[in-house]
């Protein structure tokens, strides 16, 4: 597929085949190819969680209203983030950059993040966003749909994947063997309301 083939094929599926086993290998690939999101300074704050424990996705089921992808999908990955990220030993961010690029960039993580709560909270969702749909787009060329969800308890799932207290969920993303076409787009704004140019009005 084409990246445009790609994008214009994927849609949000909330109906899975609960018998279809997704690979190691797969799984693993699809982590390699989130892990090349871009990230602010590059701190690469992301950290995903795969779920694949069965007892375990039951539970983070009932914490999501009952809905049956979060089981029924071949994976579920639970997109979080470390705000503090940007603090933790930043120099190997840059460890491979020319010395002059590492020593101006380095500082600057600190200078950028430090004592700013809502920019690091901000920046973890803005990561964890360009990650989702690196996912997504990845599943859709290995043959696999997905389907996003917020439409959870954030503290309950936090419980449950005993998430650190400086890290933070963004979303869901369950991947897996569609079994039920999606409904027809619900209606698509036209390019024109969507799309600025230069001002608003």
């Amino acid at each position: 597929m084409t990246v445009t083939d790609t994008i214009q094929a994927r849609r949000a599926v909330k109906a899975y085949d609960p018998d279809h086993r997704i690979s190691d290998a797969e799984v693993e690939k699809l982590m390699s190819l989130a892990m090349l999101s871009p990230t602010a300074f590059n701190i690469q704050n992301w950290r995903f969680v795969t779920v694949r424990d069965p007892e375990l996705r039951k539970k983070i089921r009932a914490a999501s209203w009952d809905q049956a992808q979060v089981t029924d999908a071949s994976l579920l990955v639970i997109l979080t983030a470390d705000l503090k990220s940007w603090e933790k030993n930043p120099s190997r961010y840059w460890a491979n950059a020319p010395k002059p690029v590492h020593d101006y960039l380095v500082p600057a993580i600190g200078q950028y993040y430090k004592g700013y709560e809502a920019v690091q909270r901000d920046e973890a969702m803005r990561s964890c966003g360009m990650a989702a749909m690196t996912l997504m787009l990845a599943a859709k060329e290995m043959g696999y749909d997905s389907c996003p969800m917020d439409g959870f308890d954030f503290d309950a799932v936090g419980q449950l994947i005993h998430l650190p207290q400086d890290h933070i969920i963004s979303m869901f993303v369950v991947i897996g063997k569609g079994i039920k076409e999606p409904w027809p787009r619900g209606g698509q704004l036209s390019i024109n309301e969507v799309v600025i140019n230069n001002q608003f009005s």
